[in-house]
């Protein structure tokens, strides 16, 4: 287990002092007023990536808690990388590298699906829920061929009419995420997004005792991962006992809602993704992470 022992923040190896504050003046309640111990979390494994690398002491243009309170800036504020070179005393090209880094050494820390559903087996959840959410981006045009030999806009998601990454996630019962996956163009349908990487895991832990709740964007799904029954055709109702079984299901499906709320709620880069969208998944990722330590899912 890691630990953390806050000190003084050391000043920019630029020289030149930063134009903002590292802390809030007056912490938030809760999660949010954890931002001191996330920014010395992510100090600590920015110094580490450092030392893997070999980067000489006093190299960089600005020290990893520096760099940590730059990262979290555009996570939370969305900040713009002319801001944050502005602000830091750093060029606009560095500002860039440093958020990169920030990224992966963030995403690193992301648990996989194996890890997360042994989690929510020693936690003892009944069940679990997927969902998906399309995180909007900027792109351009990008052509391709769907399975239906016609030619669409990759990362143009019809369902959401805008331009994202199809992001899928676990969450608890009661909406907390465990896990989100990388992501794939929004053009992609939410059951073949959770056939590449979702599902696999989640029938053996379906077979186990802990279904997964999903809507109708699942259906086909398979054995275990329970979607409401879809209205007959022909204006028949369904029976009651049918019914009910789908009221039931949607109010405890419904609690995973606050799951990606939470995500983008805390973390407001991701409203709009301005990078590459290939590096829509890691950064989701990442934001699980903070969330993660935040709320003290992880040390």
């Amino acid at each position: 287990m890691i630990t953390f022992t806050p000190a003084r923040p050391e000043p920019p190896r630029s020289g030149r002092a930063p134009l903002i504050s590292p802390y809030p003046k007056r912490a938030a309640p809760g999660p949010a007023g954890r931002t001191k111990e996330v920014v010395w979390f992510l100090a600590k494994l920015l110094a580490a990536e450092r030392q893997r690398r070999g980067t000489p002491r006093g190299s960089r243009a600005l020290t990893c808690f520096w760099q940590a309170v730059l990262g979290l800036r555009w996570f939370r504020d969305r900040t713009a990388a002319d801001a944050l070179a502005r602000d830091h005393g750093i060029s606009r090209a560095t500002a860039y590298r440093y958020l990169d880094e920030v990224v992966i050494v963030l995403a690193e820390q992301a648990p996989d699906l194996r890890e997360a559903l042994e989690r929510a087996k020693d936690k003892g959840f009944s069940h679990l829920i997927l969902d998906r959410k399309i995180i909007p981006c900027d792109r351009c045009k990008e052509p391709a061929v769907s399975v239906r030999g016609e030619v669409i806009d990759l990362w143009y998601s019809g369902k959401a009419h805008a331009h994202g990454g199809n992001v899928q996630a676990v969450l608890a019962p009661g909406g907390f995420p465990l896990w989100v996956s990388q992501v794939e163009p929004g053009s992609v349908h939410d059951i073949t997004a959770a056939r590449a990487h979702a599902l696999p895991a989640l029938y053996p832990a379906a077979a186990a005792g802990r279904p997964a709740l999903a809507d109708l964007g699942y259906e086909g799904a398979g054995i275990g991962i329970l979607i409401p029954v879809k209205q007959p055709p022909g204006g028949r109702e369904l029976d009651v006992n049918t019914r009910t079984r789908n009221a039931l299901q949607r109010s405890l499906r419904c609690l995973g809602e606050r799951g990606f709320a939470l995500l983008t709620g805390r973390w407001h880069t991701l409203h709009h993704i301005t990078a590459s969208p290939s590096k829509i998944g890691d950064i989701a990722r990442a934001a699980l992470v903070l969330t993660h330590f935040e709320h003290g899912y992880i040390t």
